[in-house]
């Protein structure tokens, strides 16, 4: 049986997520003793300390912004995490700083625009921002803890939708709720009464604009297993965005199978799973983009020259989907 088990698992027609993972390991190990930097003992894709984070950032620049955006925002009493292992070589937030941050301290955008655009992703009309970490307490009555946080967002002029993108690297989910792993609850779907979540009788709102966004009258109401137990991340990010007036974008790596894997009729994902739950008019505000699909844009413009450092760091040498 044992033999016939492993043939089985040769032909099987999916990626697997270990072998990516692998990939990424590998190729940040060589990264950081390329350049000579101290690493964890026992993980050589992990730097020794969470306070070297910065030799975790390609452009010693974009670090320096990081660290200037939070000094500013803890004056402002506004919140700036950085991730518990952002000095991880796997870390999704530092891919992210170090994908996006040059364009930011650029200041231009227009790259990740076309990129958007080539995507038939909606970009916010007129001068745009981008902020990172993003932020509001009032929208789900966050009154304490950590907030919903989203990686990034682009705004425009105000009569625009602005985009909120949230960004996985090897992540094997979308976060799942804390009261549910911490064994305080049975999982169970409280859609017929909202005060078996213990969230929502502290006062949060977030089955309470599930509800005002049309997620009772489908699949999230009717199941009998609460769709935020383990989806937790996705669902409340999307509300927010979509709370907040504008679009939720996944930015991912197609080489994950986490959020896509196969190709129609047989996707399978994530992704194509968690759209079932979603009703259908707010299907129109959920975009995705891959990080393949934005390096090779990047590519087009003159002022990308760390593109190098970014595909070597990330094992990127290939693209699987098309732009058109």
């Amino acid at each position: 049986m044992t033999n016939s088990s492993r043939r089985n698992a040769q032909t099987w027609p999916y990626p697997r997520h270990k072998d990516f993972d692998e990939q990424l390991r590998e190729a940040n190990t060589r990264w950081f003793a390329e350049r000579g930097l101290v690493v964890n003992p026992r993980m050589s894709y992990l730097l020794a300390r969470w306070e070297d984070w910065p030799k975790n950032i390609i452009l010693p620049e974009v670090a320096k912004y990081i660290e200037a955006e939070q000094t500013s925002r803890s004056e402002q009493c506004r919140g700036f995490p950085l991730h518990k292992y952002i000095h991880h070589g796997l870390s999704s937030q530092a891919m992210l700083f170090n994908l996006i941050g040059p364009l930011v301290i650029q200041n231009d955008l227009t790259p990740l625009q076309k990129a958007f655009q080539t995507a038939k992703i909606p970009w916010p009309g007129g001068q745009t921002t981008l902020e990172f970490e993003v932020e509001n307490r009032a929208i789900f009555s966050e009154d304490t803890g950590q907030p919903t946080s989203i990686d990034f967002s682009i705004r425009g002029q105000s009569d625009s939708r602005p985009l909120f993108v949230e960004a996985k690297l090897v992540e094997k989910e979308f976060g799942s709720c804390s009261v549910f792993r911490s064994g305080d609850c049975d999982g169970r779907n409280p859609s017929g009464n909202f005060e078996l979540c213990y969230l929502h009788h502290l006062g949060r709102k977030y089955w309470t604009l599930m509800d005002k966004h049309g997620f009772q009258k489908g699949p999230a109401g009717s199941s009998p297993i609460c769709p935020l137990a383990m989806y937790y991340q996705f669902f409340r990010e999307l509300v927010f965005a979509v709370e907040s007036g504008g679009e939720f974008v996944l930015l991912y790596d197609e080489r994950n199978p986490t959020f896509y894997s196969g190709t129609s009729p047989n996707e399978r994902g994530l992704m194509p799973f968690l759209l079932s739950f979603v009703p259908a008019l707010l299907k129109y505000h959920i975009h995705t983009i891959s990080i393949q699909q934005l390096v090779a844009v990047f590519h087009e413009f003159e002022n990308t020259q760390w593109l190098g450092e970014f595909e070597k760091k990330y094992a990127l040498t290939t693209r699987t989907i098309d732009l058109g």
